[in-house]
């Protein structure tokens, strides 16, 4: 069992909340995730560790309530415990000192790109943050991505914080305006992260994206997370979850999230934590 410390909504479907983890603290790196069950008959699931303090023992993670197994987790108390955690889990980002490096992030991926932000930023990078959302309740992590980047960068789909329209948008006015990078970061919806690498790879920057939202059961048994990439078959969550993003098929990941969607939606409707959520 490990006790829930504190308990955050951070919107309408999303949530943060910190686990006494003080092992997986000391050991985690940037990209970095763990696995857990809500309790003893639940679904394992992935998710990235948003945050830790090594020293005061906890992690962080954020997670939007997509199905059965999220709105159990989301159901939960503070004081409580999840059955079980394991990690961390996943290569580590690659960090060293790059020189101008983009880090852009849309929706919940945010969260995950936050702890790359830091670590690139401690190794000496100069970091540009883009980050996303529908609107300006469904930002997160401002400040912190702002006291982590040298310039941080908002757009909203519908214009109620910074600019109006997506990610890609701001990124092409700064490429038009001249600016170039030596290295990029993307982490969101596989939509968005296929449009902007598109777009990166054209501007001839190096991009890594991380495939975290196509995971499920985190040991590369179940192959849901199966993705060629360089023409080879991988698995996000033993090989990645970041990989180059001029090498991954993104049609292929997005056919095969479609097919989960029917059983994502029955999941809610039958969990009574998620209708209480």
């Amino acid at each position: 069992m490990v006790e829930i410390l504190s308990k955050q909504k951070l919107s309408g479907t999303v949530w943060r909340m910190r686990l006494h983890a003080p092992r997986i603290a000391r050991k985690r790196k940037a990209g970095q995730f763990v696995i857990l069950r809500p309790d003893g008959d639940s679904e394992r699931i992935p998710l990235t560790i948003a945050a830790v303090d090594a020293a005061a023992g906890w992690i962080e993670i954020i997670f939007q309530v997509m199905g059965g197994t999220t709105a159990q987790l989301s159901g939960l108390s503070v004081g409580g415990s999840v059955h079980d955690l394991a990690g961390p889990l996943g290569k580590p980002t690659r960090v060293e000192k790059f020189g101008k490096v983009l880090c852009v992030g849309g929706g919940v991926g945010i969260a995950p790109l936050y702890p790359i932000i830091s670590a690139l930023s401690e190794a000496g990078n100069d970091v540009t943050s883009i980050i996303g959302a529908r609107s300006k309740e469904l930002i997160m992590l401002e400040s912190d991505i702002a006291a982590a980047s040298a310039r941080l960068l908002i757009a909203t789909d519908n214009g109620t914080h910074g600019t109006k329209g997506f990610v890609t948008d701001i990124f092409k006015t700064l490429f038009a305006a001249g600016e170039r990078f030596d290295l990029a970061f993307v982490i969101g919806p596989v939509m968005m992260m296929k449009a902007a690498c598109a777009l990166t790879a054209a501007a001839g920057i190096k991009t890594y994206a991380s495939l975290n939202p196509i995971m499920i059961d985190g040991t590369g048994m179940c192959g849901c997370c199966r993705v060629t990439v360089g023409g080879q078959t991988k698995f996000a969550c033993v090989d990645g979850p970041e990989f180059e993003a001029s090498e991954i098929d993104w049609d292929e990941i997005i056919t095969r999230l479609g097919s989960y969607k029917d059983f994502e939606a029955r999941a809610r409707e039958n969990c009574q934590e998620c209708r209480l959520a």
